[in-house]
């Protein structure tokens, strides 16, 4: 396609390049959406077809030698150049000119589908000992919040017998794909999958990556070290197992926070959130399936069938967005979990609804756009709902009453000392992943595939982890694969920026609509045209360090909650920005759906209305009520 049209002016070739990408993305999104939310019609046929499509399209050579010869002709524009440099940035993290590596590609296309399907319709559960031992269907999603919230040690204990088994059904299976994703990679000239990955979508290498990781490895270990024999010390040994620790951390709390957090407001809260943060999408759409069912995928995401960008006319494309979770409205713990989820995936969209570049390759998610600089957008947002600031203005129960100051203190005190299990619990994934690509081929057998996830586990986390790390589905898919450092470096750039602003905003970060202004002219606007390092160093002045991650996981547990109880009552005080049944001005239009069921859109009366409508339906399917 591209040799066809490298012969016309720049701008020409420029704006079909554009539109050729555009839509083959669409397709390959739109079937992915369908695909992961088990939608009528849903295909893994046509999901591997478009995929392969949109893989070959980013893969063709053609595509970056028109390119590289409309750069190498002049005369461009400042913009024109800029556009055309992404271009080649981005089709060069593609370009598979050795034959055996494209035949690969199309092979695992098809084996991470099929992958991806068997996962969804597993019978996925626990053994209820409260029912003799008969089974239940239960998400993963819903087998973790057990754990975290259940009083009974045989029911978490079943959980997480539950989790386990995920690693035993994928197995064989993904070993098949590991294998093929090594070939490829080396065929392409990278030392494994995870070298090929980490350097299409960072711009440096695996050793280079590990090099930031075993030193925060390394400056934690002793934090990780004290904070479990803490744990033992305070609620016994049998705290340490895997199925009990999270209930053992925040199990009474957890139940103590439920009641402000309800499932039905969680929306209205988001929103009210961001659009007091000064953050706006640009007329962008969302689409928002938040409850659990049957088939769908076992993971909270956001993800644009349509980037936005510029057109060389000036026509704004907005982006569409599709976001899910897996709430049950029912369950204890699932309100806040959905709020967090909604504060992650609504971060990611308002990062890629203010990318204003002119293409769309500088706001799709995949290679070259750094997974750092993704997560970063969205885990310094859902970040808020730990701040007492945040809880003291938006944390209430369903007939409007504060969360109280010594609910917040005893979860504070709960969880502050053992932070560090997050920390590491993020480390694993990466490290485990290292070590299954670095695995010589003729070693790798379910067996081993097994012990060396619960042999990381132990070494990293200290033991092994109620999360099992075969459990958790970025590992198994593509897009997502050797992907998970980049939480581990996001969360530190988390906690350099929120140092950045505490300083220059004296302290005061929730309902601070210079946060949005700031977040969106200096992370989201370039898009993936610049680099991760480079945008957190322009912003906050200082290069990326864990200093402040670090300085606050040994913050002492007093000193912290004298600042936080502060904060508390200055912002109950003060109340939020927006208060409820205010329409809060995103600049977006919200559909909220369940499956192919549309419940509500803001199109039809305001965000305020199709809030109003999502709790009514809320309140009928999860509780019963007309």
């Amino acid at each position: 396609m591209a040799a066809a049209v490298a012969t016309v002016d720049t701008q020409t070739f420029i704006n079909n390049l554009n539109e050729a990408y555009e839509k083959v993305h669409k397709s390959y999104e739109d079937n992915f959406w369908a695909t992961k939310m088990a939608l009528k019609g849903a295909s893994s046929e046509e999901l591997a077809r478009t995929k392969t499509e949109y893989e070959a399209f980013l893969g063709d050579p053609a595509n970056l030698k028109a390119v590289r010869d409309k750069l190498a002709a002049g005369g461009l524009t400042p913009e024109q150049e800029g556009v055309l440099r992404i271009m080649e940035k981005t089709f060069k993290c593609y370009i598979t000119e050795d034959p055996r590596a494209k035949a690969l590609k199309e092979q695992l296309n098809e084996l991470e589908a099929a992958l991806a399907g068997a996962r969804n319709t597993m019978a996925l559960g626990y053994k209820d000992p409260a029912a003799g031992g008969a089974f239940k269907k239960a998400s993963s999603v819903q087998l973790r919040d057990l754990m975290r919230v259940s009083d009974d040690e045989a029911t978490r204990r079943a959980c997480y017998e539950g989790m386990r088994g995920i690693g035993p059904f994928v197995a064989e299976r993904f070993l098949e794909i590991v294998k093929l994703r090594n070939r490829m990679a080396r065929l392409m000239g990278y030392e494994d999958f995870y070298d090929y990955k980490v350097t299409s979508a960072e711009g440096f290498g695996k050793r280079a990556l590990f090099d930031i990781m075993d030193d925060l490895e390394a400056r934690t270990r002793p934090i990780m070290e004290a904070a479990r024999a803490n744990l033992a010390a305070a609620k016994g040994a049998s705290a340490l197992e895997p199925w009990n620790m999270g209930w053992a951390l925040a199990g009474d709390t957890e139940k103590a926070l439920d009641p402000y957090f309800p499932f039905e407001d969680a929306v209205d809260v988001w929103a009210r959130t961001f659009a007091a943060l000064g953050i706006h999408y640009r007329g962008s759409t969302m689409s928002l399936d938040l409850c659990d069912r049957d088939g769908k995928y076992s993971n909270g995401f956001c993800h644009w069938p349509q980037p936005a960008w510029r057109r060389a006319d000036g026509t704004w494309v907005p982006a569409k967005t599709n976001f899910t979770s897996l709430a049950t409205p029912s369950q204890v713990g699932s309100g806040k979990t959905a709020l967090v989820t909604l504060l992650h995936e609504g971060g990611h969209a308002a990062h890629f609804a203010n990318i204003t570049q002119a293409s769309p390759f500088f706001s799709q998610e995949r290679a070259p756009t750094s997974v750092a600089y993704a997560e970063n957008q969205s885990m310094f947002l859902d970040a808020f709902a730990g701040d007492a600031a945040w809880l003291g203005r938006y944390a209430r129960s369903r007939d409007g009453k504060v969360l109280p100051w010594e609910v917040i203190e005893a979860h504070k005190r709960a969880t502050h000392p053992y932070e560090v299990f997050a920390l590491r619990g993020m480390l694993a994934v990466p490290f485990f992943e290292r070590a299954l690509y670095e695995t010589p081929e003729e070693q790798l057998s379910v067996e081993g595939l097994l012990a060396l996830a619960d042999r990381i586990e132990q070494q990293v986390q200290g033991g092994l982890a109620g999360r099992p790390l075969l459990s958790v589905p970025h590992i198994l898919a593509d897009e997502a694969s050797c992907y998970y450092h980049g939480y581990v470096l996001a969360e530190m750039s988390v906690h350099h920026t929120r140092a950045y602003f505490r300083e220059k905003l004296g302290g005061k970060l929730v309902d601070n609509p210079e946060i949005g202004k700031a977040l969106t002219s200096a992370y989201w606007q370039p898009g993936n045209g610049a680099a991760f390092l480079d945008l957190v160093a322009g912003l906050t002045g200082k290069p990326l360090s864990p200093d402040a991650w670090v300085a606050e996981l040994q913050q002492p547990l007093e000193a912290m909650l004298a600042e936080e109880k502060t904060a508390y009552e200055e912002a109950v005080k003060a109340g939020p920005a927006i208060p409820p049944g205010q329409e809060p001005e995103l600049g977006m239009r919200v559909v909220l759906v369940h499956g192919d069921e549309v419940i509500a859109d803001s199109d039809n009366g305001g965000l305020a209305a199709a809030v109003k409508t999502f709790k009514g339906w809320v309140r009928k399917q999860f509780f019963g009520e007309n």
